[in-house]
């Protein structure tokens, strides 16, 4: 009886997930797409969970006047407003998930909390280092120079400098539970996509508020962070692994439509990263030394376009979660790796 229950709310979704609007998933719950200002992401889904004690937001969107406007109309059609809005739980520090949540909290005094481990990144940030000052220095241990300046060189806008940024009200832990009236809330860390990355379940509704950590579409990017870890990739698939092992749920992620299993999507995740593992392996037994020319001889994106077609950001991206396979395969004694003129350079193992 759950599962046809669970299949009628999901043929009320619209056939274009970014419709704007307040769409409901289960009783008491909504999805909100709030449209962003990227190339390629069109939108960010906020979840709205209505409780006696106040709404809360799963996600908040990309801090500015259009989205609090799509976010308020969105509210005022289930009867509530902004000022009802008693908490944000945010599944990571990205713009587009975090930066609304302080916004809201600037102005209304909403309470705001994220994954504990983020702090690394928010305590971190400053502008006055460039946009991305890890990654360049990464990049050169890649041995891709070129790249690594075009990225430095990357310019901190006006837009930057005004977005807010800072720590939350508190922190939330794997494995802690959030009383609400009529459900409860767990928390798992599942780091990878960023280091302090959470997923929220509702047990009780069949429900995973998954983020970027499993996306219905896409694979998300790694360790895309202010400060991101040494092996994010492998903490990315022991996340994974962590999510299989929860009961299976609704699939409620930050980009896309709402999707019936977790567990299918998290085995075709897993699946292509073994098969980004064999292609990376077979890469280097062809001769590609390093991430970056491992990431020039691959293709990307469905188009199968070039690692230099791609925009200077994406290449960044590209030939880091190069480098992080790499990592794997040399945990997994796949590929030796040793490190000449601040280049890690990689062979096959004997």
């Amino acid at each position: 009886m759950r599962e046809r229950t669970l299949a009628l709310r999901l043929r009320d979704q619209p056939d274009d997930w970014t419709e704007p609007g307040a769409h409901p998933v289960v009783d008491q719950v909504y999805r909100v797409p709030l449209t962003l200002p990227l190339d390629g992401l069109a939108a960010v889904n906020v979840y709205v969970i209505e409780d006696p004690g106040g709404l809360i937001l799963i996600d908040a969107g990309w801090a500015g006047p259009e989205t609090e406007k799509a976010l308020g109309e969105a509210l005022r059609s289930l009867g509530h407003g902004l000022g009802d809005i008693d908490q944000v739980i945010v599944t990571h520090a990205h713009w587009d998930h975090y930066t609304q949540a302080l916004a809201l909290r600037a102005s209304l005094g909403t309470r705001v909390r994220v994954g504990r481990e983020e702090r690394h990144t928010i305590e971190d940030f400053d502008l006055a280092d460039g946009v991305w000052p890890r990654q360049v220095g990464l990049l050169l241990e890649c041995g891709a120079p070129e790249l690594a300046a075009r990225v430095a060189a990357v310019p901190v806008e006006q837009d930057d400098r005004d977005m807010p940024f800072g720590p939350p009200d508190a922190w939330l832990s794997d494995g802690e539970r959030i009383a609400l009236s009529d459900r409860r809330l767990v928390v798992r860390a599942t780091p990878g996509h960023t280091r302090g990355h959470v997923v929220v379940g509702d047990p009780s509704a069949g429900l995973l508020f998954a983020g970027d950590h499993v996306l219905p579409h896409i694979t998300p990017s790694l360790g895309f962070e202010r400060s991101p870890e040494t092996y994010p990739l492998r903490s990315y698939l022991d996340s994974l692994r962590l999510v299989r092992e929860l009961p299976d749920a609704l699939l409620l992620s930050a980009h896309g439509p709402v999707t019936r299993s977790v567990h299918t999507r998290v085995d075709e995740l897993i699946a292509h990263h073994e098969e980004r593992l064999d292609e990376v392996l077979r890469q280097v037994a062809s001769g590609a030394e390093t991430a970056y020319a491992v990431a020039r001889a691959m293709p990307w994106t469905r188009r199968q376009r070039r690692l230099d077609d791609l925009p200077v950001v994406h290449q960044m991206t590209a030939v880091l979660e190069i480098d992080a396979h790499l990592d794997v395969l040399a945990q997994q004694g796949a590929v030796i790796g040793q490190r000449a003129g601040g280049v890690r350079r990689f062979a096959p193992a004997a």
